[in-house]
């Protein structure tokens, strides 16, 4: 999640290509020339542990990110001598990665930066925390529902699976969204990105019968799309409305797409949190993930 939030925000000004890979198999072109970055929260993921052989034989230089603590990725930092970010999760104490996206964000951007792959907003970030600090006020349990953002989008989306809508710097933000909404209100969500779904999704409105009862499109707007997704984004909101759904719109404040990036990241966090209020379920418990890894792991 990490990797998508980067590549999207810092895109226009990447100085390397970056590729995300989350399955068995690698590249054919990886060589020694192509750094690859093995970054598992736990250290057990399956599939980040699978390819190691793979690059080992094709001579790739190899970096890792992974929490501190015994697993087979830590092992393998120590075995072949890989340079790795092994971070302490003092901050995340439930321990769920999709709640510790800070280790995964700022650590990949670090990593990817001292590799010459981006330039990385150092005096930026550290004057955005003032104002996260100032925006999580308004979204903790304490704070009204009037004046609460995420409180007051849960409401309305409550009963109905939110289909996220969004663009360019913002798609990273897309796909955390929905994996925290599937993990942490053990709802279905899903996202489609601006001006792609134009081409195809807009047709798909119709059927089968009693969609519109099911789903709400949640739009994330911004200043900073480019003037014609602005456009796009507004008929966008107007066809979905008139084809019966309940459209919501959220407008982003932060004074760059940096500030907004890290404005939804926060404000999808707790929206998550608070759709699962509204869904009556633990936030932190996810038994079927769980029972799949069982199940994965038996011969």
């Amino acid at each position: 999640m990490g990797a998508h939030f980067l590549k999207a925000l810092f895109g226009p000004s990447l100085k390397k290509p970056i590729l995300i890979e989350p399955g068995y198999e690698i590249p054919g072109f990886t060589g020694p020339d192509t750094l690859y970055i093995l970054s598992s929260y736990s250290g057990t993921t399956e599939e980040t542990l699978s390819v190691l052989p793979a690059l080992l034989k094709k001579r790739a230089p190899i970096a890792v990110i992974t929490a501190t603590g015994q697993s087979p990725l830590a092992d393998a930092i120590k075995e072949y001598r890989l340079p790795a970010y092994v971070f302490n999760p003092l901050h995340n104490p439930c321990g769920e990665p999709r709640l510790g996206l800070g280790y995964a964000i700022l650590g990949l951007g670090l990593l990817l930066a001292r590799a010459g792959a981006l330039a990385w907003p150092a005096a930026a970030l550290l004057g955005l925390i003032p104002s996260l600090e100032k925006w999580d006020c308004r979204l903790r349990l304490a704070a009204p529902a009037a004046n609460n953002p995420a409180k007051k989008l849960a409401s309305a989306l409550a009963g109905r699976a939110p289909i996220l809508v969004g663009a360019e710097f913002l798609n990273g933000n897309l796909r955390i969204a929905r994996n925290q909404i599937n993990e942490c209100a053990k709802e279905f969500s899903a996202y489609l990105s601006l001006p792609d779904l134009n081409h195809h999704a807009l047709e798909g409105l119709s059927f089968p019968a009693g969609l519109k009862k099911n789903l709400s499109f949640l739009f994330f707007s911004s200043k900073f799309y480019h003037p014609r997704v602005q456009r796009r984004l507004a008929l966008t909101v107007q066809i979905a409305a008139k084809q019966g759904y309940r459209a919501l719109t959220q407008e982003l404040r932060g004074k760059s797409p940096l500030e907004q990036g890290f404005e939804l990241l926060q404000l999808s966090s707790w929206l998550s949190f608070y759709l699962g209020a509204e869904n009556g379920v633990d936030p932190d418990k996810i038994p079927w993930v769980h029972w799949f890894k069982e199940q994965l792991g038996k011969k």
